[in-house]
């Protein structure tokens, strides 16, 4: 977050920066399930205040969804918008039994919710979201999006 935090502290001072790109998404602020219910509310307020900040700057902004648990699902999908493209990040999500159940029970709702016609997935896509999402047929279309630990690492190896 401490990354993202300069977005919100200073929105001005990154706009021309931001504005050179096609799109932006909007910041993945942290939804841990260990932090409080405000302060998740409060990273999901700042992320799409960001979002529509840079819209009303010009800037074609892609929404990133995120969710902790259960109980943000009340609130956590407010906001974004039905159908279209959004943008998500399996990112630390996959360490243990319990985040990955999360991530995965949040992505279906997210699905159900939210119905996107396109997901751009940043880091490792689960193999359960390929099998029941990554067809022909599906309904949805899956971009990955590389993350940047493993570009670096292939970069390492000599590879593209």
């Amino acid at each position: 977050d401490y990354q993202f935090t300069r977005l919100w502290t200073q929105p001005d001072a990154y706009l021309e920066t931001l504005k050179k790109f096609k799109c932006v998404c909007t910041p993945d602020f942290s939804m841990y399930t260990d932090y409080p219910p405000a302060v998740q509310i409060y990273n999901h307020y700042r992320k799409h205040w960001l979002g529509v900040y840079w819209q009303q700057h010009g800037m074609t902004v892609i929404p990133t969804v995120s969710w902790s648990d259960e109980q943000s699902y009340e609130w956590c999908f407010d906001g974004d918008p039905v159908g279209g493209t959004v943008a998500i990040s399996s990112v630390g999500t996959q360490m243990n039994a319990e985040t990955k159940r999360l991530f995965l029970q949040g992505f279906d709702e997210m699905i159900r919710r939210i119905r996107p016609e396109t997901v751009l997935f940043h880091g490792d896509i689960p193999e359960e979201i390929r099998a029941k999402y990554c067809s022909e047929d599906a309904e949805i279309h899956i971009v990955p999006i590389e993350a940047y630990q493993a570009r670096l690492r292939n970069i390492k190896k000599g590879e593209p």
